[in-house]
């Protein structure tokens, strides 16, 4: 599994106040935090930086380049600011994150991605909004991002289709979709892209206490599909456990077990067995109620862990 470190983002408060005070120290640290505990690329979520953009992109690729080697994904809006950055680079391929099916986007940012040697991640996400089924997710794909990466020779090697993780809480339908399209994005196209996904969209607006389960068992599904790189947090010691015991097929103990018989089934096409948990174990049983909500099987809640698990 690819993790591209998700912790640079302009949601963090630290990380608000770090780019107010022009904090590099900040930043280098948690650079290097991010690759010491894992990540192989970085993800640089700084907002659309509408009115500083052109300075700070290229200010954070100089302090990144001092302390990291791996590769900057600019996450943002901001394309002129992004080619501000990008003119920067000096080390590692890096990544645009975005573009999507918009018509203006994708005429401009590919363009953008081309010129500069990068890679770019793809949204399955057109003028309408995020499509519910795997199909349509699909499609979009299929019918605007890959054919307007050939149109202009872009290389699908470096078109990473991102089909769109959504939240459980409030778009809990839309978490078995992402799945499948996942798995069928793979077989669409030879040969298929590489894809991503945001890994803790799943568990925006939930309770923090529960986001890291719900985070790491629709990882472990989502690997059942193929799924090789995501954003994600380097620090979630948890969640790179499940990657390892997944990558390893380590069955040493029953909740690893439990995690293996997931993917297994999710790769075969089928749902989890609730005979494979043993409910008495209060770990399994979470992880079964997170399979179960994470499916739409049982309507999310908040307090989704107090109810009873149900095959």
């Amino acid at each position: 599994m690819n993790i591209i470190g998700e912790n640079i983002h302009i949601i963090s408060a630290n990380v608000k106040e770090a780019l107010k005070e022009r904090n590099g120290r900040f930043f280098q640290d948690l650079a290097v935090r991010q690759v010491t505990a894992g990540a192989n690329a970085l993800d640089l979520n700084l907002g659309p930086r509408k009115a500083d953009g052109e300075e700070i992109f290229p200010w954070m690729v100089g302090l990144m380049e001092e302390v990291v080697d791996v590769p900057l994904c600019f996450d943002s809006t901001n394309i002129v600011g992004i080619e501000a950055g990008l003119k920067k680079v000096t080390k590692a391929q890096p990544i645009i994150n975005s573009t999507s099916a918009e018509p203006e986007r994708l005429e401009k940012v590919p363009l953008v991605a081309k010129q500069y040697n990068t890679r770019l991640i793809a949204l399955t996400m057109g003028k309408s909004g995020i499509p519910v089924a795997a199909d349509e997710r699909v499609n979009i794909a299929l019918e605007s991002l890959i054919p307007r990466a050939l149109e202009i020779d872009f290389p699908i090697s470096d078109l990473i289709i991102d089909p769109l993780v959504l939240t459980v809480s409030g778009c809990q339908e839309y978490c078995p979709h992402l799945i499948e399209a996942v798995r069928t994005l793979q077989f669409a196209w030879d040969p298929p892209p590489p894809i991503s996904v945001g890994l803790s969209n799943v568990s925006n607006a939930v309770p923090r206490e529960n986001r890291p389960l719900i985070n790491r068992v629709y990882c472990a599904m989502l690997m059942g599909v193929g799924l090789q790189m995501m954003i994600a947090d380097p620090f979630d010691e948890q969640l790179k456990e499940v990657v390892r015991v997944i990558e390893e097929r380590d069955g040493g103990t029953a909740v690893n077990r439990l995690y293996l018989s997931i993917h297994d089934h999710i790769a075969n096409m089928e749902e989890p067995d609730i005979n494979d948990v043993d409910l008495y174990d209060p770990e399994q049983a979470a992880i079964w109620k997170t399979v179960e909500i994470l499916l739409n099987k049982v309507i999310y809640a908040d307090a989704y862990l107090q109810q009873e698990a149900f095959a």
